[in-house]
């Protein structure tokens, strides 16, 4: 697994514009992802919308001195570093009554914007794209809102669209959320 969390920014922008058709698919993909996930249907996510060989990494955010000309996000340090194997692990757990950091689950609510298509070819595309999460437990007014970006690989398999490898760059340095019980 590459620790670069960066390793597959859209440094330089293409010239060229994706097919309408390609950047829908994208697209959709993504909202079903994300309601697959808000309605709690985590084994179905699993099985339809990651890919075997999944990398999924969240780096750690820093504060640094602009003149540094540093990243502020780690390629040491991760909030979470997984596999198809881990995330596999995590679901099967999520699914017991020992997930006591999610009983009771999680009501969370995603919205993904800025989509930006790149194709790579050989199947693969990169999709760059904003989450906003909205997250609450019990019943009270207090709430967690994580907002970052996620920099996606998918990968066509079978006819259809699998997450072959995402990075997580979080707007926070500090996160006011009680664990990462939820995926991003």
């Amino acid at each position: 697994m590459s620790a670069d969390p960066q390793a597959t920014t859209m440094e330089s922008p293409s010239t060229t514009l994706p097919s309408l058709d390609l950047e829908r698919s994208c697209t959709q993909f993504l909202y079903r992802e994300a309601e697959l996930l808000d309605e709690t249907k985590y084994e179905e996510w699993l099985t339809t919308c990651l890919s075997e060989d999944l990398e999924y990494l969240i780096p750690t955010r820093t504060t640094r001195e602009r003149s540094s000309g540093a990243s502020e996000f780690s390629d040491q340090s991760f909030h979470i570093m997984d596999t198809f194997g881990s995330m596999r692990v995590r679901v099967n757990r999520l699914l017991t009554e020992h997930a006591w950091a999610e009983d009771p689950p999680s009501r969370t609510r995603r919205l993904i914007t800025n989509i930006r298509v790149r194709d790579l070819g050989h199947g693969d595309v990169e999709v760059k794209n904003y989450l906003a999460l909205y997250r609450s437990q019990w019943d009270t007014t207090d709430y967690a809102l994580l907002v970052g970006e996620r920099q996606d690989v998918l990968r066509l398999e079978n006819g259809g669209w699998r997450l072959r490898r995402r990075v997580v760059l979080l707007a926070h340095t500090i996160l006011d959320t009680a664990n990462l019980g939820v995926f991003l």
